[in-house]
C-alpha cells in the first residue's frame, strides 16, 4: 500500500531533529514524504509541551490538522513529542481526533505507528518508550534549507530548574559519542552544510556523563577542521563555560562570535528559588570576560519575569543589569505555573498583568540595545549567509554572525550581483530597519 505522509514539527531546533530522524525512518520504509500535510494520508505533529503558549499552540494545530479528515485526503493522525510525554493520557481522551500518540521516548516508532493506524483503523496506537533510552542516532532528512543544519550532540536535562519540566519530558542528561557526532558533523558537511548550529539543552555539560570530563572544547575543534564556515552554539550554562572553553571560541575562526547563554534572571534570591546556580557578581564577572577575551562578541540570553514572589526591587536589579550589559539579544518570558514544576506550588504567584508589564519593560529596554547595536554595526563590513530574495522589498535577506535561524534579526541587502542562497557575501551595514540591519555588497575579490 502505497502511503503518503506530511509532518508538521513544533518547537525547539531539538525537537526539529527528532522530526528530522522520524522522516528518515519512514522514507527508508518506502513512505513516501509530501510537504503540505493537505496532500498526504497520515499526517505527523510533532509538539512542544514546554510552557503554556506552546501546548495552546499544538492543540491548535492538531485541531486544524485534523479537519482534513472531512476536507481532504487525510485518514490518519499521529500525534509525537513533548505534549504527548506530558498528558500521556489526557491527550486521546481530550482529542479523540488522534489515531496513534509517541512519547519522546518512542518517536522512533513512528513507522509501525504509521502502519497500525493505516491498517486497523480506529483503534488508537500507543508508545511510549522509556525517555532515558530514547534513540538519539540514525539517518536524517533536514527540514532547514540544506546550508543550514542542526547538530544536536546530548539529549535531556540534570539542572532541574523549579520552573521547568524538561527533565521529566526529555530525561537525564546523555551525551553523544564523540565518534557519533563527528560521523553525522561529516555527512552535514559533505551534503553541503555551511552552517552548522550545534544545539543541547545544555552543550556545555557535553562528555561529563561519558568521559567524566567535559568534552565540549575537544569536540569544537574537531568540527571546525571541516568544511563548515560557520559553527553555532546553543545554548551555554553560565557556570559551566570554562577558561578552555572561553579559549576554543576565541581562537577558532569558525565560531561564530555569538553564545546564546540563559541566566533567566540576576537577582541573588530569585536565582536561588530558581536553583540557578550562579549569582549576579558572578553573571556580570563572566560576561565582562567573554566580552574581553572574545572581540566583537554578541551575547544572547533568555529571561523570565513575575516568578512567584518576585518584588518590584528584584525586578529593577535585572533591568539595571541589562543596562549595563547591553545584551545584544534577549528573549524575555512571563513565568508560566507549569504544572509538576516546584515553582507552580510557590506562594506569592504574581498577577498576570504584572508579568505583562515588567515583560514590556524589558522589551522597551532591549529595544534601546537593539539601537545601540545597530549604530555600532553601521559602516562594519560582515560576512552574511544569503537566503534569498524578497520580492517586496527588491532586497536580498540574510543573516550574520550575530543573527540565528528564526530567533534574531536578518540583513536586509542590496548587490551589484547575483547572490545565489545558501551564499556567503561581503556586507556593508548601512542602517536599520526595525530588528533588521540594510546594507550592500561588496565587491567580490
Amino acid at each position: 500500500m502505497s502511503i503518503r505522509l506530511g509532518m508538521i514539527s513544533l518547537g525547539c531546533a531539538k525537537n526539529l531533529v527528532d522530526s528530522e530522524h522520524m522522516l528518515a525512518q519512514l522514507q527508508e520504509a518506502g513512505i513516501t514524504i509530501v510537504d503540505d500535510v493537505a496532500d498526504a494520508d497520515v499526517a505527523v505533529v510533532n509538539t512542544c509541551g514546554f510552557i503554556e503558549s506552546a501546548k495552546q499552540e499544538a492543540i491548535n494545530t492538531i485541531l486544524e490538522t485534523a479537519q482534513l479528515k472531512q476536507t481532504g485526503s487525510l485518514k490518519a493522525l499521529i500525534v509525537t513529542g513533548c505534549l504527548v510525554q506530558r498528558y500521556p493520557e489526557e491527550i486521546t481522551q481530550e482529542l479523540p481526533e488522534i489515531d496513534a500518540v509517541l512519547g519522546t521516548g518512542s518517536y522512533t516508532n513512528i513507522v509501525d505507528a504509521v502502519r497500525a493506524v493505516m491498517q486497523v483503523p480506529g483503534t488508537v496506537y500507543k508508545n511510549f518508550g522509556q525517555i532515558d533510552e530514547a534513540e538519539m542516532e540514525g539517518g536524517r532528512i533536514l527540514l532547514t534549507p540544506g546550508y543550514s543544519a542542526y547538530l544536536k550532540i546530548a539529549e535531556g536535562c540534570d539542572n532541574h530548574c523549579a520552573y521547568c519540566v524538561i527533565p521529566s519530558l526529555r530525561g537525564r542528561f546523555r551525551s553523544r559519542t564523540m565518534e557519533d557526532i563527528l560521523e553525522e558533523a561529516r555527512a552535514l558537511a559533505d551534503a553541503g552544510v555551511r552552517e552548522l548550529i550545534v544545539v543541547a539543552q545544555d552543550i556545555t555539560r557535553y562528555g561529563r556523563d561519558l568521559y567524566h570530563k567535559q568534552m565540549l572544547p575537544e569536540l569544537l575543534h574537531e568540527l571546525c577542521r571541516m568544511e563548515f564556515t560557520w559553527v553555532r552554539l546553543h545554548y551555554l550554562y553560565p557556570d559551566e563555560i570554562t577558561e578552555e572553553m572561553i579559549d576554543t571560541i576565541a581562537e577558532e575562526p569558525k565560531i561564530v562570535k555569538y553564545l546564546d547563554i540563559p541566566i533567566q534572571h540576576v537577582n541573588d534570591r530569585i536565582l536561588r528559588a530558581m536553583h540557578r546556580r550562579g549569582n549576579a557578581a558572578f553573571l556580570r564577572d563572566l560576561f565582562h570576560k567573554l566580552r574581553s577575551r572574545i572581540p566583537g562578541l554578541v551575547l544572547r540570553t533568555s529571561l523570565i519575569v513575575g516568578l512567584p514572589g518576585e518584588t518590584e526591587e528584584e525586578f529593577e536589579e535585572l533591568c539595571e543589569f541589562l543596562r549595563e550589559m547591553q545584551i545584544e539579544r534577549a528573549g524575555v518570558f512571563c513565568y508560566s505555573p507549569e504544572e509538576g514544576s516546584e515553582a507552580a506550588a510557590m506562594p506569592d504567584q504574581v498577577d498576570e498583568d504584572v508579568k505583562q508589564e515588567r515583560r514590556m519593560i524589558i522589551e522597551e529596554l532591549q529595544s534601546d540595545v537593539l539601537d545601540h547595536f545597530a549604530a555600532r554595526m553601521k559602516g562594519q563590513l560582515v560576512e552574511v549567509l544569503c537566503e534569498g530574495w524578497d520580492g517586496e522589498t527588491g532586497l536580498y535577506i540574510g543573516r550574520s554572525y550575530a543573527d540565528s535561524p528564526d530567533i534574531d534579526g536578518r540583513v536586509l541587502f542590496d548587490s551589484a550581483f547575483s547572490v545565489e542562497e545558501g551564499q556567503f557575501v561581503p556586507v556593508r551595514i548601512t542602517g536599520a530597519q526595525g530588528a533588521d540591519l540594510t546594507g550592500n555588497t561588496e565587491t567580490m575579490e
